[in-house]
């Protein structure tokens, strides 16, 4: 329909820079020789999934992971060939599509392998799968007892290939003497299999696996946040770039009397005129309220300010009184370049992942391709 009024600018956006998503990868390319499976679950950590997917679909990646079926047939049907690897265990309902459109699943039980060979005969398929095993996640795979035995029942499976064997860190980023030992558990389950010649992929680190610790026989590594500009290991963030910056505007400015309220439950009151500029996003943009109080800042026209008391639903209140040149319709970085995403996570007591996943649907993504320095 012809709307009458013009179309009004977004109050809150994320500017997405493909340039520097591009160079992020190229950082992984370096720190690590061998394969790489692009983690791209949960909306590309909230990039935006078929835009992301089409940028590095272009890069000479071997696969993108993914958490469910519905992410795989979103890249699918976006049009991207590269392979698709479904990174968690999968329902019986799901399999049928998994072997028609032959995205590669992991299989974490000889039930689920099982079901996932008579589908693939009935298709005429021989599908390929990776071997899931659980080193210390506690979250799937086969548990590393008998696995000889559980690896010749899956290879009887006709209608199987056991291309691959994975497994994941829990916490490489923050326990690297136990990290160190399940890199050494993981190598010693592909000797007991028969050796790095029985698989064609064998991977387990994420991106602060693959930054920070000798990857040994694996040669395939699965990045997911270091893409997206932030390093879970903190030596190595010089080396990546932005890819996000979330902004909104200045909605309205005016001055508040000594004693005044500011927001919701009065947790912060002016002790002096203030100049508070209202700016529009909140936690239902997918800002994190829990920053309320924690000396959060935003920047506008080249400076750091304070948001003053709590984050609303779709609106925060800043202290603008050092920048009298602030005015309605300024822009705001929420995030980005100058406001490290690291550090509103770290005030709202949560992790980068989650702040990335929680950037809501209204906030426009807009994609843009830089010039990054190599």
């Amino acid at each position: 329909m012809n709307e009458p009024f013009p179309v009004s600018p977004p109050r809150a956006w994320a500017e997405i820079d493909l340039g520097a998503l591009r160079k992020n990868l190229a950082v992984a390319r370096e720190a690590f020789g061998g394969g790489l499976m692009a983690v791209v679950k949960a909306g590309a950590y909230g990039h935006g999934l078929e835009e992301i997917a089409k940028a590095l679909a272009t890069e000479n990646i071997e696969f993108f992971g993914v958490a469910n079926v519905g992410e795989a047939r979103r890249i699918s049907n976006a049009g991207v060939a590269t392979r698709i690897y479904l990174l968690g265990a999968t329902w019986s309902e799901e399999r049928e599509e998994i072997v028609a459109r032959e995205w590669t699943p992991c299989v974490s039980s000889i039930a689920e392998a099982e079901h996932f060979n008579r589908i693939a005969a009935n298709h005429g398929k021989r599908l390929k799968v990776h071997l899931a095993v659980d080193t210390g996640m506690g979250r799937g795979g086969f548990v590393a007892d008998h696995l000889p035995e559980k690896l010749a029942l899956l290879e009887r499976m006709e209608n199987l290939e056991i291309e691959g064997i994975g497994s994941h860190l829990p916490s490489a980023d923050e326990d690297a003497e136990f990290t160190l030992l399940q890199f050494e558990r993981f190598h010693a389950i592909i000797r007991e299999l028969g050796g790095a010649e029985r698989f064609k992929w064998m991977h387990l680190s994420n991106s602060a696996g693959l930054l920070g610790f000798d990857q040994g026989p694996c040669n395939l590594s699965r990045p997911g946040l270091m893409l997206y500009g932030v390093s879970p290991l903190p030596g190595f963030q010089a080396k990546l770039v932005t890819v996000m910056t979330l902004k909104s505007r200045v909605t309205l400015v005016r001055i508040l009397p000594a004693g005044h309220g500011i927001s919701y439950g009065r947790q912060f009151v002016t002790t002096r005129p203030t100049r508070v500029a209202t700016v529009g996003i909140g936690y239902g943009d997918g800002y994190p309220r829990q920053v309320s109080g924690n000396g959060a800042d935003v920047w506008i026209r080249g400076r750091r300010l304070p948001i003053l008391g709590r984050v609303t639903m779709d609106q925060m209140m800043v202290d603008v009184t050092a920048a009298e040149d602030v005015v309605e319709g300024d822009e705001v970085e929420i995030f980005g370049p100058n406001i490290p995403v690291a550090g509103i996570a770290a005030k709202a007591g949560t992790i980068v992942w989650e702040v990335f996943t929680g950037i809501t649907p209204r906030v426009l993504r807009c994609y843009h391709e830089s010039r990054v320095a190599e």
